[in-house]
């Protein structure tokens, strides 16, 4: 079940599900989700590789960061960014209190619908409980022409949902805190 952005927001009170909000967001959220910013770009290059038991993502630049006062970006056409959030989710890995009932609690992402129109592909994952940081999603630019990107724009919804049941266990991965790339290859969890 969804869970609407009126309740999140008052559940935010308790769980600090949410953190750096715009005012926008925080005062007069539209429909059930929130809209996200983008905070940082990273361009990826190099070879990736995702064994059995070994992962290592490639090698990331970051080209621009909101914090370091970058403005927009250009993604030519078939180019591929990282986009990392300014906000930050703090899913609980335990069951809490929403209108009686103990829930976990995911978030489901999905792109603001402008991407889609400029023929501006985005990628998500869901986010599982316990999972604690920013988000990071991809973007490619499938159009012929550029396209451009303000940082700081809203650029991505997320929607929160209730999970029905137990779990074997909360997400402990290692992209917990917002981390964008391995540095070396890695055992996975």
């Amino acid at each position: 079940m969804i869970i609407s952005a009126a309740k999140i927001l008052e559940l935010n009170e308790k769980h600090n599900l949410i953190e750096n909000l715009s005012e926008r967001e925080m005062n007069n959220p539209e429909g059930v989700g929130f809209d996200l910013r983008a905070g940082e770009i990273f361009k990826i290059s190099g070879e990736g590789y995702l064994g059995v038991v070994d992962r290592k993502s490639p090698e990331i630049e970051k080209i621009a960061d909101l914090k370091n006062g970058d403005k927009e970006i250009v993604l030519k056409p078939g180019e591929y960014i990282l986009v990392k959030t300014i906000e930050k989710v703090n899913l609980p890995g335990e069951k809490i209190d929403i209108d009686g009932t103990n829930s976990l609690m995911m978030i489901d992402a999905y792109p603001r619908s402008t991407l889609q129109r400029c023929g501006v592909y985005f990628r998500a994952t869901k986010t599982d409980p316990g999972y604690s940081g920013e988000l990071t999603f991809a973007l490619a630019n499938l159009s012929c022409c550029p396209f451009r990107l303000e940082l700081g724009a809203r650029f991505a919804n997320i929607v929160f949902k209730q999970v029905l049941g137990d779990l074997s266990r909360a997400y402990c991965g290692q992209w917990n805190n917002g981390r964008v790339a391995t540095e070396t290859r890695e055992k996975q969890n």
